[in-house]
């Protein structure tokens, strides 16, 4: 009996023996006391060197042994431990703020007056260790926030982020950003991604500051901690980084030579928008800025709704020019059958969210999160939506969710941070990705991009990113861009990616032009009822001497690619309306905008006498969303002897005068702006929104700048 017992005996201690040494794969997730995740946590086996850290989401996986011990270390928290048993391999674990961790990553820096009896420690940066850093590294690689990770104690750079974070009192939780000190001058929050940006060649030393004494040298804003900056220079200063496209003005053509125009429409509202932050800021305007169809479409005009097989009618209207009593203008309106929320099919929606570290000024992320609430409130049960961000490298926060769900929409949203260097290639390669995973066939499939447009890694230029997406548009995804901020905004970006992705762009400065870009004007922003939309206007040599399009000199297009199904242009959407402007030179009328030429030798121009009454014919083509060939609609404008254009006429000519005195174009004889006031209030009209009201308060307040 004895033996029997002492075999079973060694039995059982082999079997516990070998379940003990059976390595299991344990996962979980590391949060904070409020529920924030926490990335780079220390998750190691207790008495070994083996471990792992938290990734972007504070999640965690490795190999261990029941009976094994994890110890959870993050720097500001209180160190803890979790015994392995056989009842769960999910180890999910709290960690807890604690002050007593902190003595050791005291970390002060005062740049010239060195205080050092504060905190009795100072870590710095050298010049050295900064060039050798940037050696080994692209040039993609070398933000300061890098330079940080790993040589200071206390200073946790998060991924993939690249966000800086003091380990302090004031500093544990949420988005508590240091204070930025270049040359001793304090940096401005927004334009802390310039001064991340600055070439580690050109600085001497970076020191860290934390500790609750810092308040007493820069202030309470230094509570959160500081990183000072010197540079060899010493006299660092923060510029505008913002860029346009430069825009070389139409010049009148003469109709015998040249009797068509060619471009692709334009539904882009951005220019307005950012035009009027300028001006309400006091700024000088970049000429490359003001895009005066952009300005022009900005506003409503009462045009007839499409009646027919067509999603579009076409309007046309003439009078004399305001600024130009010896030009005619001719009004072109295009306007897009209007469908109404219901009937929108399901949408598969991608957010595209920069949460870079120049996103975090109050006028980008978090104004961005407010006004996709907008966005969220309208959606309906059968439309999903996925969210991606992206800073220093790209990830999925939200699966593909629906739209019934709005409030675990929100709260993903809510949780987003900023910081990092911005890889936009690489988020939108994700976006599109998910868009094309989860594609709804006959439905809205569409990436919504929402950033200030500057990308520094990975694919960065105009080039690189327009190849990019002429490739993903491809896959049927349509791409919407949302411009945010101001520093560093960049306009050229973001429109060329709106153009090649089939979609359009909108700059967003306020809540009130979320609601109206978002809310308003929701199915024309996300739902495209035609793509690759042309307009080809072929003028009258008998009526017409010359004319030249106002604005639209970004989207012409080579006469030839009108009828090329192959050519890209731009995309209407639901309720959208599209207005142009050209100026017209009548037969017989001398002007200095028209200048000889020499006789032809070989070609003689006859001009034909059969359209006498006719001043242009508009030819306009467009393709179903899904749809391969073209459709065209004729519209014929029978020459008018008005001296006065309706209502809406001259408000949109007054919007276009005043764009072209911004541009201080050559083309306008007249560029008073007491004269321009006037033509607008005049016409000002049923303006239920206020936008009309908005332009002449924005006139008036030019007149001060």
């Amino acid at each position: 009996m004895r033996r029997l017992y002492f075999f079973t005996l060694m039995i059982l201690t082999t079997i516990v023996s070998i379940a003990q040494e059976q390595q299991i794969e344990v996962t979980g997730t590391v949060t904070d006391d409020k529920n924030y995740p926490l990335p780079g946590v220390s998750v190691q086996i207790k008495g070994t060197s083996t471990g792992v850290t938290t990734d972007f989401y504070g999640k965690y996986t490795l190999k261990a042994r029941l009976d094994n011990i994890l110890v959870f270390k993050y720097l500001g928290f209180a160190t803890t431990e979790r015994k392995i048993d056989s009842k769960s391999t999910v180890i999910d674990v709290i960690l807890i703020s604690s002050v007593a961790t902190l003595d050791e990553v005291v970390v002060t820096g005062y740049g010239v007056a060195k205080k050092s009896y504060v905190t009795g420690s100072i870590s710095k940066i050298s010049t050295t260790k900064l060039r050798r850093s940037s050696r080994r590294k692209t040039k993609s690689n070398t933000s300061i926030d890098k330079k940080l990770r790993g040589r200071v104690a206390g200073v946790h750079v998060s991924r993939p982020t690249e966000n800086i974070k003091i380990r302090g009192i004031a500093s544990v939780n949420k988005n508590k950003d240091p204070l930025y000190i270049v040359d001793g001058k304090p940096i401005a929050s927004k334009d802390i991604s310039i001064v991340k940006a600055i070439d580690p060649s050109k600085i001497a030393n970076i020191e860290v500051l934390k500790d609750i004494n810092a308040s007493a040298i820069y202030g309470a804003r230094a509570g959160n901690g500081c990183v000072v900056i010197s540079t060899h220079s010493g006299n660092f200063s923060i510029e505008n980084s913002e860029s346009y496209k430069e825009i070389t003005e139409n010049n009148f053509e003469r109709t015998s030579a040249s009797p068509l125009s060619t471009f692709s429409v334009d539904v882009d509202k951005a220019s307005y928008s950012n035009v009027r932050r300028m001006i309400n800021n006091g700024e000088k305007i970049p000429a490359a800025a003001v895009k005066i169809e952009e300005m022009v479409n900005y506003f409503d005009y009462e045009y007839e709704q499409p009646i027919g097989e067509h999603p579009f009618a076409i309007h046309t209207e003439q009078a004399v020019t305001p600024w130009n009593e010896n030009t005619q203008l001719v009004k072109i309106g295009l306007k897009g059958k209007e469908i109404s929320h219901q009937e929108i099919p399901a949408s598969n929606l991608v957010f595209l969210i920069d949460v870079s570290g120049s996103m975090g000024n109050s006028n980008k992320l978090p104004l961005l999160k407010n006004a996709f609430k907008l966005l969220v409130n309208q959606l309906r049960e059968k439309d999903k939506i996925s969210i991606v961000v992206y800073a220093g490298a790209a990830g999925v926060v939200l699966e593909p969710t629906s739209g019934a769900n709005k409030q675990t929409i929100i709260e993903a949203l809510q949780n987003l941070n900023a910081g990092g260097s911005t890889a936009g290639g690489e988020g939108i390669e994700l976006a599109y990705k998910i868009a094309k995973q989860n594609f709804i066939k006959d439905g809205n499939n569409r990436v919504i991009l929402a950033t200030d447009g500057d990308f520094n890694v990975g694919m960065s230029t105009d080039k690189e990113m327009k190849e990019l997406i002429e490739e993903k548009r491809k896959s049927g995804v349509f791409l919407t861009c949302l411009g945010f901020g101001m520093g560093n905004y960049k306009d050229d970006m973001l429109e060329t990616l709106a153009d090649k992705g089939n979609g359009n762009h909108a700059y967003i400065d306020t809540m009130q032009e979320a609601q109206r870009i978002l809310g308003k004007e929701f199915g024309g922003t996300l739902y495209t009822i035609a793509k690759d939309v042309k307009i080809q206007v072929e003028f009258n040599p008998s009526k017409v001497q010359a004319y030249r399009l106002i604005g639209y000199e970004n989207r012409m297009l080579e006469d030839e690619d009108f009828i090329d199904d192959t050519k890209d242009a731009g995309e209407l959407g639901s309720g959208h309306t599209v207005t142009a402007l050209y100026e017209v030179i009548p037969v017989g009328v001398k002007s200095k905008y028209v200048k000889e030429v020499a006789d032809l030798k070989y070609t003689k121009n006859k001009v034909s006498t059969l359209y006498g009454d006719e001043l242009l014919t508009v030819k306009f083509r467009y393709k179903k969303p899904q749809k391969s060939k073209s459709i065209e609609i004729i519209h014929v404008h029978k020459n008018a002897n008005n001296t006065v254009g309706s209502q809406d006429f001259n408000f949109a000519a007054s919007v276009a005068w005043f764009g072209m005195k911004l541009r201080n174009s050559e083309y306008i004889s007249n560029s008073n702006l007491d004269n321009i006031i006037s033509l607008a209030k005049a016409n000002k009209t049923k303006d239920d929104q206020g936008y009309r009201a908005e332009f002449l308060r924005l006139l008036n307040s030019y007149q001060g700048i």
